[in-house]
Parts: structure tokens; C-alpha cells; sequence
């Protein structure tokens, strides 16, 4: 044997190998137990697949043949037992087993039926976020459903006690693992939804999905869905969400974290306080603002310092009225008189006496209609003037003058207090008729 042919080829090796473990007995009939990890479903149908436990993984394909027969849509996650054989796969020379039957372990049938009652609820709107109710910002009374012993009770009434010492925490002790837990918190929802409470926290402290069982039960997400006052869900396992959480109006990790989202700090408060200090200190600022340059405009408007203007304004638009009042008499003058001549032509044609008086009537009476309308016109609009005569009287400030007073001025400025003048200074005074210039003295 020469010193090449004493090398071979790792084909060969492997299909050595590969038919070594095809003949072992044991390895030809497996059952294992095992975690779905790094799950592929190719488009042929194969599932391609990682099986492992605490300590060791294996590879694992299902063909075609095989996989076409299951109960369950594989997944990242599922504990599953499994019936194949081990062989090897010769391109790769690592070993895997071959998948003949595949069915779920406990925890994953607790998981097909989750899966479902979780469709099941979603199609029906027991997610959706119009149906969540709002969380009061400053609760008075929190109810508290969980068990009375344990970490969680105490984590979320030493919370609440801590942050916000001033709500009131009634707790309504109720089962949450096992059997009986889930027709027990039910009955409490309904106890303590009737309680007046501004809100309520349902949960416990971790565990399996077996000991949070209760949370994924049908009967305690419609009891949620249907509660009248806000729930906050506190199963204290983060990783991982259970029915009651999605139907929940607020989902909070953890027990202590549920605590935490129910009510403020002091701190949060103080600043709050602080935030509506500053805004209506701000509000009020700009309301004393703007009232001040609203009686700014009316000292500085027009009409105010110059009263006759108003009154100028009026005589205009009298002047305008008497005017169209006169073109419109004319015209009704001008017109009657064109029928007057029409109609005396007419009487001309015809002449008999009694038509020409009863023109004549009929002519004088528009003529008196005519003066009446017009002599009406006239007072209305005098009686108007009148009026806005008076009324610029009142505004009128020489008309205070009249009453005895005088306005005081000292270069050109009005003085409206003594302060605003010394010994020897020479003011202006107004007075009703006429004005004159005064030195001050001191009164002693």
C-alpha cells in the first residue's frame, strides 16, 4: 500500500459515518422533547428547524410527506414532541433527525388555544383603542383586585402610598392561580366596579404560563371589556402579554409599574400647579394689555377730541336728505302739473264743467297732501337735528366751562394735581369766556 492510497476522500467519511448510524437500532427510533427554534418553511413544503433544550440543540427536518399531516402551524417558541430518526446529511457531514410525527407539549396546546381566543377577541373589537377608556390624572379611590398576600399587593399600595398619598386604595382580594381564579376575579371586577372608583388595577406577580392562566380566560376579558371604570392590567410577567392586557384600557408590566401609571408624583403635581400659575399670570397680563390700548384708542379717538366733527357729519347728511327731499317734491310738482295739463287739454276737448271741478278738487288736495308731507318731513328732520344737537352739547367739554369751571395748563400740558407745580410758575387758565395767565403762590 503506497503512502497515497492510504488518504480518502470526506465524502467517503461522511457516507462511512452516515451508514454506521443508519444501522443503529436505537437511532433509527428517537422520541425527543424539545423548544422549536430557528423555524423555516420552505416553499416546497419542507420544514427546516432547530430542537433544543436547556444545554444541547439539534438540527431537525420534516419533509413534505410528513409536515402535510400536522394539527398546528409551527413557530419560534413551541415546545414540541417529536418521533424520527437521527442520520446524517453527507454534503454537510453534521447530523440531524428526520421528523415523521410532530405534536404540541402541554404549554403549546396553552398556547394554540391563547393564539385563538386572541383572534377570536381581536376580530371582535376587544382591542380596539376607541373602546379604551380614559385614565384619570388625579384619582381619588383606586381599587386594587389581586391576591391579598404576596409582592404584588404590597408593591402597589406602598406605590401609591409613596407617589400619591392622598388617594384612597381599596383592595378586593381575589384568587389568581388555578381553577377557581378566573370566576373569582370576574366577581370581584363586578364588586368593585360598583365601588365608585376612579380606577382599577387587575394583575399579579409573575410566573409560568400555567400560574397566569387565569388572565388568558375568556370570562375575565369580557369582564374587562365591560367594566364601566378604567382597569390598568398588572400580570407581572414584561417579556410576554396575556388576553387581559389587550383588553385592558392600559397595559402596565408589572404590578409596582401599574401603581405608577395610576397616579402622580407630588412632584408632577407641584409642577402642573406651577404650569397654570404661569399661564394665567400670562393671560391676565395680556388682558390688562389690551384693555389698556383699547382705552388708550378711545382718550386718543378722533371724535372725542374734536366733538364738532360729529356734529359737522350730521349737518351733512341733512343738507343731503333736504336736498333729495326737494328734487323729489319737484318731480312729483313736475309730474302732477304734466297731468295737470294733460288732463286740462282732455277737459278742453270735451269741456264739461263738472270734470273741471272735480280736477280742480282733485288738484288741490295733492297740493295740501304735498304741503302736509312735506311740513312733516321737515319737522321729523328738525327734531333729528335737535337732537344731535344736544347730544354734542353734552359731550361738549366748554359746556363744563359754563358751570363755573376753569382749565388749568401748564406749558401746554393739563394740570390735574398739585404736585405737578412749584412756586412762581406761570399757568394758563381757561375759563368759559376767555382765558388768563395766573403766577402760583404758595398758601401758607
Amino acid at each position: 500500500m503506497t503512502e497515497d492510497n492510504k488518504y480518502i476522500s470526506i465524502s467517503e467519511v461522511n457516507e462511512y459515518i452516515k451508514s454506521i448510524i443508519d444501522n443503529d437500532i436505537f437511532l433509527n427510533r428517537v422520541y425527543l422533547r424539545g423548544e422549536i427554534s430557528n423555524f423555516k418553511n420552505h416553499t416546497r413544503g419542507h420544514l427546516y428547524f432547530t430542537l433544543k433544550d436547556d444545554a444541547s440543540r439539534i438540527n431537525a427536518v420534516m419533509f413534505y410527506n410528513n409536515a402535510r399531516n400536522l394539527q398546528f402551524v409551527p413557530e419560534d417558541g413551541m415546545n414540541v414532541l417529536i418521533k424520527g430518526r437521527i442520520s446524517t446529511y453527507p454534503a454537510s457531514g453534521s447530523y440531524q433527525i428526520y421528523v415523521e410525527e410532530m405534536q404540541l407539549d402541554g404549554i403549546g396546546n396553552l398556547y394554540i388555544e391563547y393564539e385563538k381566543l386572541k383572534e377570536k377577541l381581536f376580530k371582535e373589537g376587544l382591542f380596539n383603542k376607541e373602546h379604551k377608556k380614559p385614565i384619570p390624572r388625579f384619582p381619588e379611590r383606586i381599587g386594587v383586585i389581586t391576591a391579598d398576600t404576596g409582592a404584588a399587593v404590597r408593591d402597589i399600595m406602598s406605590t401609591i402610598k409613596r407617589r400619591y398619598p392622598l388617594c384612597e386604595v381599596i383592595l378586593f382580594p381575589s384568587l389568581v392561580q388555578g381553577v377557581e381564579a378566573a370566576p373569582n376575579i370576574v366577581k370581584q371586577i363586578g364588586v368593585a366596579d360598583n365601588y365608585n372608583c376612579d380606577i382599577l388595577i387587575v394583575g399579579r406577580g409573575g410566573g409560568s404560563i400555567e400560574d397566569l392562566w387565569a388572565f388568558n380566560e375568556e370570562i375575565v376579558a369580557r369582564a374587562i371589556y365591560n367594566a364601566k371604570t378604567p382597569i390598568i392590567s398588572a400580570v407581572g410577567h414584561e417579556p410576554d402579554f396575556t388576553i387581559a392586557d389587550f383588553v385592558a384600557d392600559l397595559r402596565a408590566p408589572t404590578p409596582t409599574g401599574a401603581a405608577e401609571m395610576a397616579v402622580p408624583t407630588v412632584m408632577d403635581i407641584n409642577n402642573l400647579l406651577e404650569q397654570y400659575k404661569i399661564r394665567l399670570n400670562k393671560n391676565i397680563k395680556n388682558l390688562v394689555n389690551t384693555k389698556f390700548i383699547e382705552l388708550y384708542n378711545l382718550r386718543n379717538s378722533f371724535v372725542l377730541k374734536n366733538p364738532m366733527s360729529l356734529y359737522e357729519i350730521k349737518e351733512q347728511k341733512l343738507d343731503k336728505l333736504m336736498d333729495n327731499l326737494n328734487r323729489n317734491i319737484m318731480n312729483i310738482l313736475n309730474i302732477k302739473t304734466h297731468e295737470l295739463e294733460i288732463n286740462k287739454n282732455k277737459i278742453k276737448l270735451v269741456s264739461p264743467d263738472s270734470i273741471i271741478i272735480k280736477e280742480e278738487n282733485r288738484l288741490k288736495n295733492s297740493i295740501i297732501y304735498l304741503n302736509n308731507l312735506v311740513d312733516k318731513m321737515l319737522i321729523n328732520h328738525n327734531h333729528h337735528l335737535e337732537s344731535l344737537i344736544n347730544t354734542l352739547k353734552l359731550v361738549n367739554p366748554l359746556n363744563i366751562l359754563s358751570n363755573g369751571y376753569s382749565l388749568v395748563r401748564k406749558n401746554d400740558k393739563v394740570i390735574k394735581s398739585i404736585q405737578e407745580l412749584k412756586e412762581n410758575d406761570e399757568v394758563n387758565i381757561k375759563l368759559y369766556e376767555g382765558e388768563f395767565i395766573s403766577i402760583v403762590k404758595e398758601i401758607k
